[in-house]
């Protein structure tokens, strides 16, 4: 019961025209062919340093820690995509929670039109200070599947995850839609989000397993400016989980509902 509580309370720490021709007029000759239109250049390969401050760390509704400093770097090749995302805690740790979490992944875009895109992808979590002997884990691995589809305006990725390590099965579907501000020289970014999930191993060595199941959600908002090749954004979010339940040896605990405000912000260069 201990490890259900230790876990929970870490977890409590996401886009055919035809002409006809009358039989009475004669077709006009055929026009030449034009010239086979030049092949497009392909698109350059791109670094992105993007360092930023968060009030709160929270993942899939569950607050990790408190105020953190979250940089990134992301190297973009034609539909390849790799990077390494961190999380340091500056305040209002939680307790038991691994301090940094250093996390590489990967993405490849699969284009099947100017609205349908297919990106599987994958996360490797790692937390070097992670101290198993209190049923913490020192890394997991995640592959990923993302189906991107634009319509009238608005995005959605449903999204599927399984965590090797945890035994966990996450599902969710993030929705975004833009405002133009264009007097501005910026826009409205709004995200709404909404996924479950189910974790059969959420302890190590805990025995019997300790497993856990919840959902949890986030609506939001940001604003971008581009200068140059910066980009500065900030932003407001309200996420967290409506259950949260966890069970060892047939005897479950859940954690009482709970959301928390998020605001950020980042500086994002590109090379």
């Amino acid at each position: 019961m201990k490890s259900i509580l230790l876990f929970a309370g870490a977890m409590t720490a996401l886009t055919i025209g035809a002409q006809a021709q009358t039989a009475t007029t004669p077709a006009p000759a055929p026009a030449a062919a034009p010239a086979p239109a030049a092949p497009a250049a392909p698109a350059p390969d791109t670094i992105t340093l993007t360092p930023t401050w968060v009030s709160n760390y929270m993942f899939r509704g569950v607050r990790l820690g408190g105020s953190s400093f979250e940089p990134s770097i992301e190297y973009d090749s034609g539909n390849w995509g790799v990077g390494v995302w961190m999380n340091f805690p500056i305040a209002n740790k939680v307790p038991g929670q691994s301090d940094p979490e250093i996390d590489p992944y990967f993405f490849y875009t699969c284009t099947i039109n100017d609205s349908l895109s297919i990106v599987p992808g994958g996360t490797i979590y790692t937390y070097p200070n992670a101290k198993n002997s209190n049923g913490f884990y020192s890394d997991t691995v995640e592959p990923s599947l993302a189906l991107n589809y634009t319509v009238s305006g608005f995005k959605l990725t449903p999204k599927v995850y399984y965590d090797v390590v945890l035994q966990a099965l996450t599902g969710e579907i993030t929705a975004g839609y833009v405002v133009p501000l264009k007097d501005a020289g910026t826009e409205l970014d709004f995200t709404g989000q909404y996924g479950g999930y189910t974790m059969d191993k959420a302890v190590k060595n805990a025995s019997p397993e300790v497993k856990l199941k919840g959902d949890y959600y986030l609506v939001g908002v940001s604003v971008p400016y581009q200068l140059g090749k910066t980009k500065i954004t900030v932003g407001y979010a309200y996420t967290g989980f409506s259950t949260l339940k966890a069970t060892q040896g047939g005897v479950s605990s859940s954690s009482p509902t709970t959301a928390r405000s998020v605001v950020s912000a980042s500086l994002s260069w590109t090379f």
